[in-house]
């Protein structure tokens, strides 16, 4: 297992999902994806201390996959309610085809 790489995906997950253009869709990341305030907002450096302090979101490959999989259900979702925004741009959001 790469801690190193399975932390930073977990931080950039986190990163991504915090930019939610819907809070109800964002309230089921903090809910099922990363707890509020288990990551700094913005840190995507990888730390010493990460390795113990995520260690619940990245150890079991089951788990990981998991959290993964709620990423992608909930990128799907932000596309058609609200998008991303960043830096006070929102993405372009496109209807189901």
């Amino acid at each position: 297992m790469n801690k190193e790489e399975r932390i930073k995906m977990v931080k950039a997950m986190e990163f991504i999902c915090r930019h939610i253009n819907d809070e109800n869709e964002f309230d089921t990341w903090l809910i099922t994806g990363v707890a509020d305030g288990d990551i700094d907002g913005g840190d995507l450096t990888v730390k010493p201390e990460d390795e113990d302090d995520l260690e619940y979101y990245y150890s079991d490959d089951v788990d990981f996959a998991d959290l993964m999989d709620t990423f992608l259900y909930l990128m799907k979702r932000a596309r058609t309610h609200g998008g991303i925004f960043c830096d006070d741009v929102v993405s372009k959001c496109a209807e189901v085809i």
